[in-house]
C-alpha cells in the first residue's frame, strides 16, 4: 500500500467540500446521546481512510454527497436542535471538522456569543501552530483529539497515511497544552496490543499528567459494512465494541 500524506490530502477533499467559506454537510442537525447529550452536523469529506470507518459515501465521495452550508446556517440548526433537547453541548462530526479552516472559526465565533460548549473531535492531522493559535481565542471550546492507533506504524497501517502525520499529531496534542486549550486525546485501540497501549500513555503524560488521566479508550463497532473493509484491508481487531456499546475481547 501506498502511503499518503494527509495535509495534501486534505487539500485535495476540500476542493469538494468548500466553497466561498461555504462547507458541505450530509445530515443537518442531528440528535445524540453521546457526551450526555450533544446537538450534531455532520459534515463530508475526510483526509485519512482509516479501515475501521463506520461512514461510508460521505466520506469516500465527497464530491457527490451533501449540500453546502454557511456556518450562520449551521449554528441555527444546531442551536435549534440543542434547545429542543434542552443539551448544551454542539459538535461537528462525520468526517473531519478541521478541513475548512475559515468556516469552522466562524462557526466558533457564533458559538462563544452563547452559553453552549463545542466539542471539536478530530484526528488532529491539520492542527499546525497556526491553527492552534486561531482556537485558543475561544472560550467556549474543547478539543477531543483522537489518535488512530498507538505509534507511528499502527497510524500508517490503519490510516493509510505516512507515519510522520503520527508525529505531527502528537506536536499538536503539545501545542493544545500550551495553549491552554481545554482537550482531551482519545486513541483507537482495537489493533493494540497492550504494551503499545501503555507505551502510548507514559508518552502521553509526558505532554502533562491530565493528558493521561483523560485518556480516553475507543474500540471499533463492528458493522456489517466495517467488518468488510477490515476484511479488505487484511486487519482483525484484538477488542471491539459489542452491540450494548461495551468493549469486548476477540482474541
Amino acid at each position: 500500500m501506498e502511503l499518503f500524506n494527509p495535509i495534501a490530502k486534505a487539500q485535495e477533499i476540500r476542493s469538494f467540500v468548500e466553497r466561498d467559506g461555504l462547507r458541505k454537510y450530509y445530515r443537518v442537525p442531528r440528535a445524540g446521546s453521546w457526551y450526555g447529550g450533544i446537538a450534531t452536523a455532520d459534515c463530508c469529506g475526510c483526509n485519512l481512510k482509516c479501515a475501521f470507518c463506520w461512514i461510508n459515501k460521505p466520506r469516500d465521495n465527497p464530491e457527490k454527497i451533501g449540500h453546502f452550508y454557511t456556518p450562520e446556517q449551521i449554528f441555527n440548526k444546531i442551536t435549534a436542535c440543542a434547545a429542543r433537547h434542552g443539551y448544551r453541548l454542539l459538535r461537528l462530526s462525520g468526517n473531519e471538522p478541521t478541513l475548512c479552516k475559515q468556516h469552522l472559526l466562524e462557526l466558533l465565533g457564533l458559538v462563544d456569543k452563547t452559553n453552549y460548549l463545542f466539542i471539536l473531535e478530530t484526528n488532529g492531522t491539520l492542527l499546525d501552530v497556526d491553527y492552534v493559535t486561531a482556537l485558543a481565542q475561544f472560550k467556549n471550546l474543547h478539543v477531543r483529539v483522537s489518535l488512530k492507533g498507538t505509534n507511528a506504524e499502527e497510524h500508517s497501517l490503519l490510516t493509510g497515511a505516512i507515519g510522520d502525520s503520527f508525529e505531527n499529531i502528537i506536536d499538536a496534542i503539545a501545542l493544545l497544552k500550551k495553549h491552554k486549550i481545554r482537550f482531551n486525546v482519545a486513541a483507537m485501540l482495537s489493533f493494540s496490543p497492550d504494551k503499545n497501549v501503555m507505551l502510548l500513555k507514559e508518552r502521553l503524560r509526558t505532554i502533562a499528567s491530565s493528558v493521561g488521566e483523560d485518556f480516553e479508550e475507543e474500540y471499533v463497532f463492528l458493522y456489517p459494512h466495517v467488518v468488510r473493509r477490515l476484511k479488505r484491508a487484511g486487519l482483525e481487531p484484538f477488542r471491539a465494541y459489542s452491540s450494548q456499546g461495551i468493549p469486548q475481547e476477540l482474541k
